[in-house]
């Protein structure tokens, strides 16, 4: 860990506890703090419920593809990620202690970290990414959530109903949009905590769903480990460790953000408990059969459509989560007062019309969020968070306490800097390989037949 120079050295969350000592004493020289605002336990709840969902879909056959070496990356890449995730709130956490002005809400918080650490560029940097990352993410969960809809109803309805998933996109865009219109995450932290149940339970599900599948999968092949695959699981598992975009965002509206690291634990820690045993059940049962998506394999009727909703309620909130963060920053560009008001509900309808826009233009969505997400998601990550640190502990004045790295941390962030290039190109590697193979888009509003 980092040592800053003071008495609380002795703490396991030592830099996150240090800080606050400072943030606090800021405070009460201004004469600010945070009364109201999410805890420890809520803010975990929010990273898990942004976080968990359609990526633990593709796990089990990631797995597959790789045998026990995915496995080990699997907590490899949750270990970095979690890493990562302290060392963005770390960043947080100095931000406010040396500046003032961010001890008060920030609608951009995680750009304003870019700009401090690299001034102008790396706030662009950060903004594109966080936008791109985020926007693209609202699109797929709005478009995975109208599939399941139409394959619930298509397989339920007695009548087998016929209604597109670009149909159903038009219904779940007009029903979420009053739920954009939310200030920030503490203002619908039951959102949260819905989005966090429901993957959980579905995770439940779908592994019992597996286990009753062992009788008949027992004559099944073992798949092939290919070395291509190796790099393509490894965009596969970073996407689904994907969040830090809004991880300032989340931090900065609990009571005591210095207690954010905290919140990563125990987020990650309930992200491996999810997906480990049912990546590696699906593994062992289903071996060559596993489709891309685990419940696409299923053969237990019932487990299968209960996860199924489940997972789409968790697409449903998580598009809430998401879009908030590019929604704050857009009204801090467009300096839209911080309060419920016409202007705030005028952009934010817009914005969800936009998601849906592209949505109906581009229905699967999938290669290109591979392509251009897998490289942002990869920058703000596994890159900015310790590129963003070491840069701000090396900056110096005689009114900041001073942040010590040593050696041995320089060369393990230098590590994980390079572990997110490498996962940001097979990301972008796996995007270009899905367009090379026939990647073809037909807008919905092009063949009308679709609605």
């Amino acid at each position: 860990m980092s040592q800053v120079k003071t008495e609380d050295e002795t703490s396991p969350f030592a830099v996150g506890s240090i800080q606050h000592k400072g943030t606090e004493h800021a405070q009460k020289k201004t004469g600010h703090a945070q009364k109201k605002g999410l805890t420890v336990i809520t803010a975990a709840l929010f990273l898990v419920g942004e976080m968990a969902g359609s990526g633990v879909l593709a796990l089990p056959r990631a797995v597959v593809n790789t045998g026990w070496n995915g496995v080990v990356i699997l907590v490899l890449c949750g270990a970095v990620a979690g890493h990562n995730g302290i060392m963005l709130g770390r960043c947080w956490n100095i931000l406010q202690l040396r500046w003032p002005e961010y001890r008060d809400h920030v609608r951009d918080p995680y750009p304003a970290i870019g700009e401090r650490a690299f001034g102008k560029v790396g706030k662009v940097a950060v903004s594109v990414c966080v936008n791109v990352t985020l926007f693209s993410g609202a699109t797929v969960f709005l478009l995975l959530a109208a599939e399941n809809l139409q394959t619930l109803v298509q397989d339920l309805s007695p009548h087998k109903g016929n209604f597109s998933f670009c149909f159903w996109l038009i219904i779940l865009a007009g029903a979420l949009t009053p739920f954009t219109w939310f200030g920030s995450p503490k203002d619908f932290w039951p959102v949260a905590v819905v989005a966090s149940a429901s993957t959980v339970l579905a995770c439940l599900l779908m592994l019992i769903g597996v286990l009753v599948d062992i009788p008949n999968f027992q004559h099944v092949k073992d798949g092939e480990v290919e070395i291509k695959a190796l790099f393509l699981t490894f965009g596969t598992i970073l996407f689904a460790y994907s969040g830090a975009s809004t991880f300032p965002t989340i931090q900065q509206d609990m009571k005591e953000p210095e207690k954010f690291s905290r919140s990563v634990v125990l987020a990650f820690a309930a992200l491996l408990l999810m997906y480990v045993p049912l990546s590696v059940a699906g593994f062992l049962v289903y071996k060559s059969e596993c489709d891309n998506n685990i419940l696409s394999t299923l053969t237990a009727g019932g487990l299968k459509y209960a996860s199924l909703i489940l997972i789409t309620l968790h697409l449903i909130f998580a598009f809430i989560i998401v879009i908030n963060p590019v929604c704050q920053e857009l009204e801090e560009r467009f300096r839209i007062a911080n309060k419920f008001g016409i202007f705030r509900i005028l952009l934010r309808t817009c914005l969800v019309g936009l998601v849906l826009f592209t949505g109906e233009s581009l229905p699967h969505f999938g290669a290109i969020l591979s392509l251009v997400g897998g490289s942002t998601i990869t920058c703000l990550t596994f890159i900015f968070p310790c590129l963003f640190y070491l840069k701000l502990a090396r900056q110096k004045s005689p009114d900041w306490p001073e942040i010590e790295v040593q050696p041995y941390e320089w060369a393990w962030h230098i590590e994980f800097i390079l572990i997110g290039v490498v996962g940001g190109i097979a990301s972008t590697y796996s995007g270009i390989d899905g367009i090379a193979r026939g990647f073809q888009v037909v807008p919905c509003y092009v063949n009308m037949t679709r609605l």
